[in-house]
């Protein structure tokens, strides 16, 4: 991993232009199979329609196990964009990487912490805002002082652990998985014998990351419906 990033200086902020151009590749995909999927919508759904219904009563299912379905329906949306846009992420790193003049451009955006605690970050500040927004501000204040008064300390240190914890989660796993993939890609470049003692692990290992990647986004998706449940559900 002897590489670094490609950065660009603006107005004094600095861009990870590999961040920013994997992101929109992660995007594209999410838009054009949404797309695909349902520009040609039949009654018995085949095909594409059928995996995007799939995914569907999938996420339906999660929330529906949080919260109930009249509070929880407005968050639809958000849970299959949030499974189906880090599942896409997670997955581009694992086919290859490219380093142009020692810097990484192809990778999974999910292995960068900043992503990930954007994401997590901004999962927190929804889930406030729609506290506030349902329940009004004085009874998404009153929450934090339940069941005793005493939990308020308790409630705001909760609060920045659930981010730090949502966000770092994914980036550790991701993260760790390119990392094996990586060594194990530059053993098998090293010579023949070395490429003949990685190749089965790296295969090995590239399922695995796909299952990884996989549970992290179902796991990124419920937890942010539990934490959006403990906000706009009155018997949190």
């Amino acid at each position: 991993m002897d590489h670094g990033a490609p950065m660009l200086e603006v107005f004094g902020i600095w861009f990870n232009l590999s961040n920013v151009m994997m992101l929109l590749v992660a995007a594209l995909i999410v838009f054009l199979i949404a797309f695909i999927s349902t520009r040609r919508l039949q009654l018995k759904p085949t095909g594409m329609q059928n995996f995007m219904e799939w995914i569907m009563d999938f996420v339906k299912g999660i929330i529906k196990s949080n919260m109930d379905w009249r509070t929880g329906g407005q968050f639809h949306v958000l849970g299959i964009t949030l499974i189906m846009f880090i599942f896409v992420s997670n997955m581009l790193g694992l086919p290859f990487a490219i380093v142009v003049n020692g810097d990484l451009w192809w990778k999974s955006p999910t292995a960068d912490p900043t992503v990930t605690m954007t994401l997590a970050a901004t999962v927190i500040i929804l889930s406030h805002y729609y506290g506030v927004k349902m329940k009004g501000l004085k009874g998404y204040g009153a929450g934090y002082f339940q069941p005793m008064k005493f939990m308020f300390p308790l409630k705001v240190i909760e609060e920045f652990a659930n981010t730090l914890t949502l966000g770092l989660r994914l980036y550790g796993n991701i993260y760790a998985g390119e990392i094996l993939l990586s060594l194990l890609a530059g053993l098998a470049g090293a010579s023949f014998f070395g490429f003949a003692a990685a190749i089965v692990p790296m295969m090995a290992w590239q399922g695995f990351s796909i299952f990884i990647g996989t549970i992290q986004a179902f796991i990124f998706v419920m937890l942010t419906m539990v934490y959006l449940s403990h906000k706009v559900s009155d018997d949190h």
